[in-house]
């Protein structure tokens, strides 16, 4: 699990940048590297997305520990 944890997060990241890419300068790396609108492309958009939904998991169990209210802020 800690694997499949670290993989959805460095593939999160991976899609942050690229958001911030195409904010930034409207330039799409995943659209760059596979074509625009390629198999490939859309694949890697939809694992992106899919990591993003896994870390959900990760992210409600961190805000019911009880180390969550003092790491996000809390008192």
């Amino acid at each position: 699990m800690k694997y499949l944890n670290l993989v959805t997060l460095a593939l999160v990241i991976v899609g942050g940048l690229n958001w911030g890419l195409v904010g930034l300068f409207g330039f799409d790396l995943v659209a760059a590297i596979f074509g625009a609108g390629s198999v490939l492309a859309r694949a890697a958009y939809i694992l992106v997305g899919a990591s993003a939904a896994w870390q959900v998991m990760p992210l409600m169990a961190a805000f019911r520990s009880s180390d969550a209210s003092t790491a996000l802020g809390g008192r």
